[in-house]
Formats: C-alpha cells, structure tokens, sequence
C-alpha cells in the first residue's frame, strides 16, 4: 500500500434506487475523486493508486448490486485498507420497499438481484445481504420521503466539513401521519404541544410564519422541552466524536409536520447553531397537506 494517505475515504452503498447517484454527484461537487461500481476485488488497489496521486485527496467509492460479490468481500476489504491507512466512512442509502419499488418501475430496470423478474424478491434480497452494512454504517440517510434537492442538502450537510472534527445535525421536520424518518438518531415527538391547526387563523399558516413561531413557543413546557433537548444532545457528543462519529440526525414530529414540528425545529437548530453545531434543516413533510 501507498504510504500516502487520502484526507477523506468514503464509500457510499445502499438499496438500489434510494439515491446513490445523487450522493455521487454531490461528492463529486465537493472535490471527491468518485469511482462507481467498484468490486471489492480491486478497491485496495484503486484506493492505492488514488493515494499515490498528488493531486486527489478525497475519494467517494459506490458499490451495489451489480458487483454480485461484494456483499461478502466489502467489509473484509474495507477493514484491510483500514489496517493499512485508510479508515472510511460509510455513507448507506435506504427507502422503503413500495418507493423503491415504484422507482424501479419508473425507471424500467429489472433489480440486479431479482428473481424471475420480481422487483420485490430483489429488494427483499437486497435488504437481507445489507443489513450488517447497515448497522456498520457511519451515516444512514432515508430517501423515502426526501426530493433530490432535500438529498442534496442531507449529503452535503454530512460531508462538506468532513475535515473538521466537530459534531455536525441534520434537523429534519416530519408529520407522524407519513411516518417516522428511519434515519433517525433521536425522535421528539411534539404533539404533547397544542395543535395550531385548531386556531382558524394559524391553520393555513406554518411554522415558518411568525404567529405561529409564536403560539408554539409560548406554550408552557416548550422552552423547558428545548433546554433538556439541549443538554441531551451535549451529553451525547462526546461520546458520538470518541467513536468517530460526526454526524447527527435528529428528528422533530408531530401530526403532519406542518406547526408545531416546524416551529420547534428551527428554534433548536438555532440553539444548535449558537453552541458551534453546523446544523441543517430539512421540513420533509411541509407543503404535503
């Protein structure tokens, strides 16, 4: 192995059709060196050669199906490459099954590992032989609800500071009624908040307009809710860096994500930010009502 090392390694892996094409293209923006669809066969000598180039310091490797074996060789070969220089971080892709599947279908392409031609035995599958991955993983972004644009941001959140060694969050904002983001490191359930979808003028209102940033934070036990979020996430982050975790993904709900969500999101985000915390908010489910 080179002698050099690169100052970022990522891989990006996950099901097929949950974005990571996009999260290539926004590495490659980021000024990562993107090698797609990469057996696990050669990645120690392509990590190598990346090394041994003056001019390339951050590679992004993509590896999915259609390498059929690396689902037994990545992790072996990830962890030589570690005991040789080169720690990565993993970044995995995932959506639930009925979007993936509609993707797939959109895009007219049989999955890599389906059987007889049916997507679900493919992403069933999939599902299966990535699940250790998974759990490995160093960040977990879930695409079933999320625009490109939304990826693009989560992506770049996680990876644009990658060279700093502070905590970095993603604030994302979500209505029960559509589902828990399965991304998530925490979930805030705020529906213990009164609901400014029963005041006739806040209703078609959201919790980016002022009245209604109002309303919620004027409840009792709101800023009482902040300040312990707060001190949760602070005992967390020394724990999270000493495992070399730098990215944070912190979900607030309530009904359907439109008040109260909203509202108490931004506020911490911003608590957030005073406290050094690069943070990122995503209103997922905002403009679906």
């Amino acid at each position: 192995m080179s002698e050099r090392q690169l100052e970022q390694f990522v891989v990006v892996t996950g099901m097929t059709g949950a974005g990571r094409g996009t999260a290539a293209k926004v590495l490659e923006k980021l000024g990562y060196y993107v090698i797609d669809n990469i057996p696990p066969e050669v990645l120690g000598a392509a990590v190598q050669t990346v090394a041994g180039t003056d001019d390339i310091n951050k590679l992004a490797v993509v590896v999915d199906a259609r390498s059929r074996g690396f689902f037994v060789g990545l992790s072996d070969a990830l962890e030589e490459l570690r005991r040789h220089g080169f720690p990565s971080r993993t970044l995995f892709l995932e959506a639930s099954d009925e979007v993936l599947v509609r993707r797939q279908e959109a895009a007219r392409r049989p999955h890599p590992l389906s059987l007889e031609g049916r997507l679900m035995d493919g992403f069933a599958r999939e599902r299966e032989l990535l699940q250790v991955l998974r759990g490995r993983a160093d960040i977990v972004i879930d695409t079933t609800n999320l625009n490109v644009h939304q990826l693009t941001q989560r992506v770049r959140a996680a990876f644009i500071d990658a060279e700093t060694q502070g905590l970095r969050a993603s604030v994302v904002t979500f209505g029960f009624k559509y589902g828990v983001p399965i991304d998530a490191d925490m979930v805030a359930d705020l529906r213990f908040l009164p609901n400014p979808f029963w005041v006739d003028e806040l209703r078609p209102l959201s919790g980016l307009d002022e009245p209604v940033r109002d309303y919620v934070r004027s409840q009792p036990r709101s800023e009482e809710f902040l300040q312990r979020y707060e001190g949760l996430v602070s005992l967390l982050t020394d724990g999270y860096l000493r495992e070399d975790k730098h990215f944070l993904t912190i979900a607030f709900g309530c009904t359907g994500g439109r008040h109260r969500s909203v509202a108490m999101g931004e506020a911490f985000a911003e608590r957030l930010r005073l406290n050094g915390v690069n943070t990122l908010v995503v209103h997922r489910d905002l403009g679906r009502e």
